[in-house]
C-alpha cells in the first residue's frame, strides 16, 4: 500500500507540472504522514543530514564553481584551438574537433550541460561558417556534451558514489575508458559521414602551430592532472580535488589567462623588447594590486553568482531525492522488490535490460541526480545478488543518464543546444536523433562487456597491491 502511494502522488505530482524537486519532496512527505508508521521527525533529520551527512557531495559545488570559472575564463577556447590543431586536417576534422574538445572539457568540469554551453557557443558557428550542415553540427555538439557526466570528474558518478556508498575514485577510474571509447566511436562515425557528404577539412598547421596551441590551453589542461592524478595517486579524495580545482580554476582564469578580473585585456608581455626581468616584476606586481580587486570585480561576483544558483538548483533535488529514498528505505521497498525480481529468476544479463528499460524510460522524464538518488537503493541490491559489481552498475547507470540528456522533454542538453542555435527543441531532436543510435549502440557495449568499466580500476587495484 505505501509503495503504491508513494509512486502514485510523485506520477500525478509530475503530471501537473510540478517542478521534479517539489514533487519527489511532497511526495515523500505525504507518504510519511498518512501510509507510514515514520515519524514526521525524521523529515527534519533527514533533510538536514541529506548532504551532511555524505562529504562526497561536498565535492559539488566545487566542481561546479571551477566548471563556471573555466567557461567564462577562455579555457574553452583554448582547448577548442587545440583539438582542430590536433584532428582538424582530417576531413571532417572540426567536427572531430568538437568531439575532442567535448572529451577534454568534460575531464575539467564534470558537467554534461556545461560542456554543451562552452563548447558549442563557439564551435556550432565555426562548422557552419566552414561548410557543415547546422544540423550536423548541433547534432554532435549535443551528443558529445553527454561525454561530461562519463568521463571523470562527474558530478553525476559522485552522486551515485553518495546513493551507494561506493568508491568515487573507483567509479570515475571505471569512467575513464568508456569516455575514451564513446568518443573515439563519434569520431569514427564523423569520419565515414564526412567521406560520404564530402565534408571539409582543415589545413595542417604545422607542429610549430601545434606545440603552440598545446602550450596556450597547457594551463586548463594541467587541472586534468591536478585532479585526476592526486585522486588515483592517493594524495587527495575527490572532495578535496574538487576544492583545489575550484582554486586552480580561479587563479587560471584572472591572473593566467586574463579573460576576466581586473587583468581583463592587459597583456603579459608590452614589448619584444621588454627583458624578462621586466616582465617578471611587472606581471608580479599586477598580480598582487589585483587579488583584492579580484574578490569584488563584477566578473567574479557573476561566477560565484551563476555557480551559486546551480549548486543551489541540483543540492535541492539531491536533498528531496535522498528524502524519497529514505521513504524507500525505511519501509523496505528496495528489499522487497529485490526478492520479487530474484524470484523472477532472472538470469543477470536480463536484470540488466530491465535495468537500462527503467533507466531510459526515467530520463525522459527526470534529472540524472534524482533518478540515481531514487533508482540505485531499488536497483542496487539486486545487482549485487546477482553478481553485478556496483561499479559496473554504476557506468551503466551513468551511461544511460548521457542518453536521458538527449531524449526530451527533460532533456537539458536539447536546451541549451537550443537556446545556442535558436531553433526549437523539435529541430534540435531531429538533429541530435542520427548520432543518439551511436550512443544506444555504446550503451549496449558498456552493459554486456563489463572489463571496458572495470579493467582500470582493477588493473590500479593490482598495482596497488604489487
Amino acid at each position: 500500500m505505501t509503495t503504491a502511494a508513494l509512486f502514485i502522488i510523485l506520477l500525478l505530482c509530475l503530471l501537473m507540472g510540478m517542478p521534479i524537486a517539489f514533487a519527489l519532496g511532497l511526495s515523500s512527505i505525504t507518504t510519511i504522514l498518512i501510509f507510514s508508521n515514520d515519524s514526521l521527525a525524521s523529515i527534519a533529520l533527514k533533510l538536514f543530514s541529506a548532504e551532511a551527512g555524505h562529504y562526497t557531495l561536498l565535492a559539488i559545488p566545487f566542481f561546479i564553481l571551477s566548471s563556471t570559472f573555466l567557461s567564462t575564463g577562455g579555457v574553452a577556447t583554448r582547448i577548442i584551438n587545440f583539438a582542430i590543431d590536433c584532428v582538424g586536417w582530417i576531413r571532417g576534422g572540426l567536427a572531430m574537433a568538437s568531439v575532442l574538445a567535448c572529451m577534454i572539457f568534460a575531464a575539467v568540469s564534470g558537467s554534461s550541460p556545461a560542456t554543451v554551453a562552452a563548447i558549442g557557443s563557439i564551435v556550432i558557428v565555426g562548422m557552419v561558417k566552414a561548410g557543415y550542415p547546422e544540423e550536423l553540427a548541433a547534432g554532435v555538439i549535443t551528443n558529445a556534451g553527454t561525454l561530461g557526466i562519463l568521463i571523470p570528474p562527474s558530478i553525476v558518478m559522485l552522486v551515485y558514489a553518495a546513493a551507494t556508498e561506493e568508491s568515487a575514485a573507483r567509479l570515475f577510474m571505471a569512467g575513464f575508458l568508456p569516455g575514451l571509447m564513446m568518443g573515439s566511436m563519434l569520431m569514427a562515425v564523423i569520419y565515414v559521414v564526412a567521406r560520404v557528404k564530402g565534408l571539409p577539412a582543415q589545413p595542417w598547421v604545422g607542429f610549430k602551430s601545434l606545440v603552440q596551441s598545446s602550450i596556450s590551453a597547457g594551463w586548463g589542461l594541467m587541472l586534468i592532472v591536478i585532479v585526476l592524478g592526486s585522486i588515483y595517486g592517493g594524495i587527495a579524495s575527490p572532495t578535496e580535488a574538487a576544492a583545489v580545482s575550484a582554486v586552480y580554476a580561479y587563479f587560471i582564469a584572472i591572473f593566467i589567462y586574463r579573460d576576466m578580473g581586473p587583468l581583463k585585456g592587459i597583456p603579459w608581455r608590452q614589448s619584444k623588447d621588454e627583458s624578462i626581468g621586466k616582465i617578471a616584476a611587472r606581471n608580479l606586481t599586477l598580480c598582487l594590486l589585483a587579488i583584492p580587486k579580484s574578490v569584488v570585480h563584477s566578473d567574479t561576483h557573476k561566477v560565484f553568482r551563476d555557480a551559486s544558483k546551480v549548486s543551489i538548483m541540483l543540492l535541492f533535488i539531491i536533498g528531496n531525492a535522498m528524502l524519497f529514498a529514505h521513504v524507500l528505505t525505511t519501509e523496505r521497498i528496495p528489499h522487497h522488490l529485490a526478492e520479487i525480481i530474484v524470484g523472477w529468476g532472472l538470469p543477470a544479463w536480463g536484470f540488466l535490460i530491465v535495468v537500462n528499460i527503467l533507466l531510459l524510460i526515467a530520463g525522459n522524464f527526470m534529472e540524472p541526480s534524482a533518478i540515481l538518488l531514487i533508482m540505485a537503493p531499488i536497483l542496487f541490491p539486486i545487482a549485487v545478488k546477482l553478481g553485478i559489481d556496483p561499479i559496473h552498475l554504476g557506468v551503466i547507470m551513468v551511461v544511460n543518464m548521457e542518453i536521458g540528456m538527449i531524449t526530451p522533454p527533460v532533456g537539458l542538453n536539447l536546451f541549451v543546444t537550443a537556446g545556442i542555435t535558436g531553433h526549437s527543441i523539435t529541430w534540435v531532436l531531429k538533429a541530435a536523433l542520427p548520432w543518439l543510435l551511436i550512443l544506444l549502440v555504446f550503451l549496449i557495449l558498456i552493459t554486456y562487456i563489463p572489463q571496458i568499466s572495470l579493467f582500470l580500476p582493477e588493473y590500479i587495484d593490482y598495482l596497488k597491491g604489487y
